[in-house]
């Protein structure tokens, strides 16, 4: 192709990557209106030449019709387009786009838009999405984290919404495994939501991660964009994993989602008596696989993505000299530099026994139930030192609970 050629290809693709934007930003026109237009106008620089009678035979309302053929679509796209070329990271993908993801494009109702900060290819990486209550237990806290740390060290991607609960403990789980996180929003790319987690949003990016939505600039959190949010998280992924979920919880949209879209799911058991144990039991007498360990995930995966991980990480082993054990036993030394931790001191060791996983202890409780044994001077040295070894973790009021 010569280059009057390629830049005549070039020039329709961004009018094409033009025409999405501008659709997806007319009232009233969702992602299916839009690739019904596209799919109907042919050629995606027409839209902008059809006439009012011709926009309103693809499809769209009367009003949206109106808005389009005023110039007002094209005009929005435009300053959005601007907006995304001057925001440091951010990048969007049509539904044309080569990038865009494939196993999105399998689902229903796919965004005809994404907006995207951070690497682009992580969107068509395999990962597993955690999901579950806003609400969560330390227990549900902290399998959460430790199933996404495991599956992190793996190469699988971790996929969660970034909301407070188990979402913020997967997210977490995954950084402290150096491995790669993607935060699915219901805002728009540069509204954090919820506030507290601008932090963790800072990191994601930092650590290699990427935050996506389908939402413009300025979209501020509305409770009808989180269930919509939700087809995308389980779309991207090869499984969801469910952590606590109450009988009405928004984790049920997403596990359905996943359901609909043949995406396998996962569920980590709950207590009983516990109200957001309703989700993750109901779904394992459904058929969802009853998970405890990362292996449970593993050994579900589809055998091409499970092959691809290990001949990955047997590659990274190569590449820094370790011998290669099987992909059941991979990442070794990223697995020993978690776990491989020396004998704890005397003290250490019985302020230790004290505490549980699933539940958190009180300073003064642990005070008073060693009252006698120890002094809370060593009370307190013990505790730092476990902090610092990652085997407690101290939770808000002084609350104290072992790590996964």
């Amino acid at each position: 192709m010569g280059a009057g050629g390629k830049l005549e290809k070039g020039a329709a693709r961004e009018m094409a990557r033009l025409a999405w934007m501008a659709l997806t930003l007319t009232p009233a026109v969702g992602p299916r209106r839009a690739a019904r237009a596209m799919e109907r106008i042919g050629a995606a620089e027409r839209i902008f030449e059809a006439s009012l009678t011709e926009l309103e035979s693809l499809g769209m309302p009367a009003s949206a019709a109106q808005f389009f053929f005023d110039g007002r679509a094209r005009a929005t796209a435009e300053d959005e387009i601007k907006r995304i070329e001057t925001e440091p990271g951010v990048t969007f993908l049509t539904r044309d786009d080569r990038e865009y993801p494939e196993r999105l494009l399998e689902i229903f109702d796919p965004p005809a838009v994404l907006w995207i900060r951070g690497p682009v290819d992580l969107l068509d990486r395999p990962g597993i999405a955690v999901v579950g209550t806003r609400s969560p237990t330390v227990y549900g806290s902290g399998m959460a984290e430790m199933l996404a740390r495991d599956l992190a060290l793996r190469n699988l991607v971790i996929q969660s919404g970034m909301a407070r609960g188990i979402d913020t403990a997967a997210h977490k789980g995954a950084l402290v495994a150096k491995g790669r996180t993607l935060a699915v929003w219901g805002t728009g790319i540069d509204v954090i939501y919820p506030k507290e987690n601008k932090k963790l949003a800072e990191d994601i990016v930092a650590n290699g991660g990427t935050i996506v939505t389908e939402y413009p600039f300025g979209t501020f959190p509305a409770p009808q964009n989180f269930p919509l949010r939700n087809r995308i998280l389980s779309g991207l992924s090869v499984g969801v994993l469910v952590i606590e979920a109450g009988e009405h919880s928004g984790t049920r949209i997403t596990a359905r989602c996943a359901m609909e879209q043949n995406r396998d799911v996962f569920a980590v058991p709950g207590n009983v008596t516990n109200k957001n144990a309703w989700g993750p039991n109901t779904l394992i007498k459904q058929g969802a696989k009853l998970t405890a360990t990362w292996e449970d995930v593993w050994e579900d995966l589809p055998t091409q993505i499970r092959l691809q991980l290990e001949d990955e990480m047997g590659a990274q082993r190569a590449s820094s000299g370790q011998a290669t054990t099987g992909g059941g036993e991979s990442n070794s030394s990223l697995t020993a530099s978690l776990f491989n931790q020396k004998p704890l001191a005397e003290p250490e060791r019985i302020v230790f026994e004290r505490l549980r996983q699933d539940e958190s202890l009180q300073l003064d409780e642990l005070i008073e139930g060693l009252d006698g044994e120890m002094g809370s001077a060593e009370i307190f040295a013990a505790l730092f030192e476990l902090e610092l070894s990652g085997r407690v973790k101290q939770l808000p009021g002084k609350n104290y609970v072992r790590t996964f």
